[in-house]
């Protein structure tokens, strides 16, 4: 097991154990008493620590990528609407997560749903706020850490720069896991979005299988079914474990921006772990709902509570500054 896979393993088992206060959209943690700064000081604060880290580390989670407009997943929003607007009329969806969860009749539509749902993630323009990190990030030593399985990331970076440690929406991989082994999935749903058409069934021939045992293929993703912890994952982990033991001496910054409280395992309480126990780490949180800042480390941190979107783009125009 790699390191940071090791440290997301010790939250997991402390999320369980704290199960009714993460539910409840708290945190077992003692949490710092300290008044935040107004916001202008809190920009700077931000712009400062990013121009003096030696390297950053961003975990990038859900909202980062709602704030851009990739608020389709929870809610019956306008963009789900665009998206999802022949199934939301039909069955009444309220998001794309609603729709995963439907005991579709057919397969040929169930297929025909997530088809579309890795469709729009697909071929979806890079975000406004991913272009505003990138701006933050310019001319910085840095390494992106993912929840997110959308591919924004992957289209602003090379491969080598991004661990995406919950999966990736371009690969599918057998739904029975008979081998270790993921392929393409951006050409096969490309066709059954092309045949569905105006429709909401796909052909019974385009529902893909594993080319090993016939099986149904399935998205490499966690959280819909069986997925794969094989090769690819764990050299998932072993990127963002490497670049943590290279460069942990430095003055390093974790930059933690839209995680939410279903997955805090993942990327927050690693990046509270490790900002504690690095000797010149600092760590910085930007969400729109919570402002979740351990007492443990709040000389070495700050969190601000504000809309991602425009945190990123006040943050960039100071680095022009």
């Amino acid at each position: 097991m790699s390191f940071y896979e090791d440290l997301v393993m010790q939250t997991q088992m402390n999320y369980s154990r704290y199960y009714s206060v993460y539910a409840s959209g708290g945190t077992p943690y003692e949490l710092s008493d300290k008044k935040p700064l107004p916001y202008k000081e809190q920009i700077e604060e931000l712009v400062r620590q990013v121009k003096e880290a030696e390297c950053v580390i961003v975990g990038g989670a859900s909202g980062l990528s709602a704030a851009g407009g990739g608020d389709f997943y929870y809610g019956d929003t306008p963009s789900y609407r665009k998206y999802f607007g022949k199934f939301a009329e039909k069955y009444g969806f309220k998001g794309a997560f609603d729709g995963m969860m439907h005991p579709f009749t057919t397969r040929e539509e169930y297929w025909g749903y997530l088809a579309t749902f890795l469709n729009t993630t697909l071929h979806a323009p890079v975000r406004k706020t991913y272009l505003d990190l990138d701006a933050v990030l310019k001319g910085k030593e840095f390494f992106i850490l993912t929840t997110n399985q959308d591919t924004q990331f992957v289209k602003l970076y090379p491969e080598e720069k991004v661990s995406e440690i919950q999966g990736d929406h371009r690969f599918f991989q057998c739904s029975k896991c008979c081998c270790d082994d993921t392929w393409d999935a951006v050409k096969p749903v490309d066709d059954m979005i092309r045949a569905m058409g105006d429709g909401t069934y796909i052909p019974t021939e385009l529902i893909p299988r594993c080319p090993h045992c016939g099986a149904e293929a399935f998205p490499w993703v966690r959280g819909y079914g069986n997925f794969l912890q094989g090769r690819k994952y764990n050299e998932e982990y072993e990127k963002i474990s490497k670049y943590i033991m290279d460069n942990g001496k430095k003055k390093i910054l974790f930059l933690e921006l839209g995680v939410g409280r279903m997955t805090p395992m993942f990327i927050q309480e690693p990046f509270w772990n490790l900002t504690m126990n690095l000797p010149d780490a600092r760590y910085i949180a930007v969400n729109d709902k919570y402002a979740f800042l351990p007492k443990d480390i709040e000389d070495k941190g700050m969190a601000i509570c504000g809309d991602i979107g425009k945190v990123l783009e006040d943050a960039a125009k100071g680095m022009e500054e």
